[in-house]
């Protein structure tokens, strides 16, 4: 039995961009760092503060509130999208004119800059201008994002999955693509229904794919600051304020350094942590396979 040998020489065509970005990352990381672990009463005078900002943000009912509402959103958009976008991927033609139109139509949501979006959305829903808050209006339907907490939340909810649908859709159609027409043969002869084919053929084969789609939206969704801040700014009240929305204002807005910093630090363990997960179950996956 043959050994495969793994030829890890590519990755000196790229290890100057990963020497750029390592030093623009860890130069603002060690800052974060520092105003972590310590106090500070101005002129760039510091006081050794240990975990007292971490045991602060663990005990927060302020960050605990925040928490809920992003994993709330995320698991909504995660259990909208991942589903919608492997429906259309399935359903999206497989060669010809009209496949190659449905890409394009697909890719141009992911094109449009965050704040744009947030900006058309913002302007979609108003009820005195917008075309969906005066339709609403029209149909009797009490529709207000700025007042009413469960419809600024669906407002957000769809404008995410307008957004971002697209590219669960785009990479389960890649998947699907890569499918040899031998297992489509196999299946009509075998008389498999449609749900079975797609049940032991087409999901098992795009599950890496899959994967990557979940986990940039898990991502995403986890991160997601611009669209909310634009059309709702983390209102009313606090029903969208997300953990992003509440970083900022609690970094800027009331320019409380430490535990902005060590709120920051956790946020980002906590994307590491999933990242980490993902990864290794995909290593996992893609080691099976290869046995």
């Amino acid at each position: 039995m043959s050994l495969k040998v793994q030829n890890n020489k590519a990755w000196f065509l790229v290890l100057p961009v990963l020497v750029l970005v390592m030093f623009s990352a860890v130069i603002p990381l060690m800052t974060v760092v520092n105003y972590a672990f310590n106090d500070t009463f101005g002129n760039n005078q510091f006081f050794w503060n240990g975990l007292g900002w971490f045991e602060e943000m663990v005990q927060s009912e302020r960050l605990h509130a925040a928490l809920g509402r992003q994993v709330l959103f995320t698991g909504i958009i995660l259990l909208v999208e991942v589903p919608l976008g492997i429906f259309v991927a399935l359903n999206m033609p497989k060669k010809g004119f009209w496949a190659s139109l449905c890409l394009v139509l697909m890719s141009l949501p992911l094109l449009i800059p965050f704040n744009v979006v947030g900006t058309i959305w913002q302007i979609f829903c108003r009820v005195d201008i917008g075309l969906l808050g005066r339709a609403a209006a029209a149909l009797g339907i009490d529709y207000n994002y700025t007042s009413d907490a469960f419809d600024a939340w669906v407002t957000l909810i769809i404008m995410d999955v307008w957004h971002w649908t697209s590219l669960v859709a785009l990479l389960c159609y890649a998947g699907l693509q890569s499918i040899p027409q031998a297992y489509y043969h196999a299946a009509r002869i075998d008389q498999s229904t449609r749900w079975n084919t797609f049940r032991y053929i087409e999901l098992p084969k795009i599950s890496g794919v899959l994967l990557i789609a979940i986990l940039l939206r898990f991502i995403d969704s986890f991160m997601i600051y611009t669209e909310p801040f634009v059309v709702t700014g983390g209102g009313p009240g606090n029903a969208t304020t997300f953990l992003s929305i509440d970083l900022v204002k609690m970094a800027i807005g009331q320019f409380d350094l430490g535990p902005a910093a060590a709120f920051s630090l956790m946020y980002f363990l906590v994307i590491l942590l999933v990242s980490w997960v993902f990864y290794t179950v995909m290593v996992t996956r893609d080691a099976e396979q290869d046995r």
